[in-house]
């Protein structure tokens, strides 16, 4: 995306242009068509025109290649981005979360059973940022969070209902319970919901694909679990 601008000076009229492509100035390059001239007593006076070009940006990056992937699964839907946070995490490393929302119809099919396929999406836009050149970014880590319609605050809220609910009747029953199979970012919620109750604990079985978590009896991780 491209505009053409004028203004009283070269920097005025980047500034101008960047905000007309939604920009920051930092996000765009620009060409000088015609630098601004003072003229004679106020006469032939001109403006500097130059043309303000956007950069492309991760965000730009992740966003086209989800509405092309969209588009390929044949669902009426498109993404976004609704959110960017920075962060300098201890280490002095600056860190930048990616927010991106799809909306549309027919959406169960790009969130799978239980988020699977959604995190599938997720992690190839995480392989796109990690390989955008790190000239084009300042930010030494960049993260991309992919949602549907909120679908991963529900699916959280649920996880975690579920693991008290579970917890409470390993108290009860004094009875181990084996949830059903689920994604390592799934498991991580169980684990750390339960974490905070005394009596219970937690750990996993299975192979990868048929991982399951254990809500067990007791404050003790036997030396035979993870």
């Amino acid at each position: 995306m491209e505009v053409v601008v004028s203004a009283k000076t070269v920097e005025e009229a980047v500034q101008l242009g960047a905000k007309q492509l939604g920009k920051l100035a930092s996000e765009v390059e620009y060409e000088v068509v015609e630098e601004a001239k003072k003229g004679f007593l106020g006469i032939f006076k001109a403006e500097a025109t130059v043309k303000v070009i956007s950069k492309l940006t991760i965000q730009d990056k992740i966003v086209e290649f989800l509405n092309t992937l969209i588009k390929d699964m044949g669902v009426d839907a498109e993404a976004k981005v609704v959110k960017i946070e920075e962060n300098l995490a201890e280490n002095g490393t600056l860190e930048k979360d990616i927010h991106v929302d799809i909306e549309g119809k027919g959406l169960g099919m790009i969130i799978g059973r239980h988020g699977d396929v959604l995190d599938s999406i997720q992690y190839l836009c995480n392989i796109i940022a990690g390989r955008f050149p790190k000239s084009a970014d300042k930010h030494e880590y960049v993260r991309i969070i992919v949602d549907v319609e909120n679908y991963r605050k529900k699916r959280t809220d649920t996880l975690k209902a579920l693991a008290r609910r579970m917890a409470d009747r390993v108290l009860s029953s004094g009875r181990n319970y084996t949830l059903e199979p689920m994604s390592g970012y799934e498991r991580r919620i169980i684990h750390s919901e339960v974490q905070s109750i005394k009596g219970v604990h937690t750990y996993s079985i299975g192979t990868e694909g048929d991982r399951r978590v254990v809500v067990a009896y007791g404050d003790e991780v036997d030396s035979t679990e993870e």
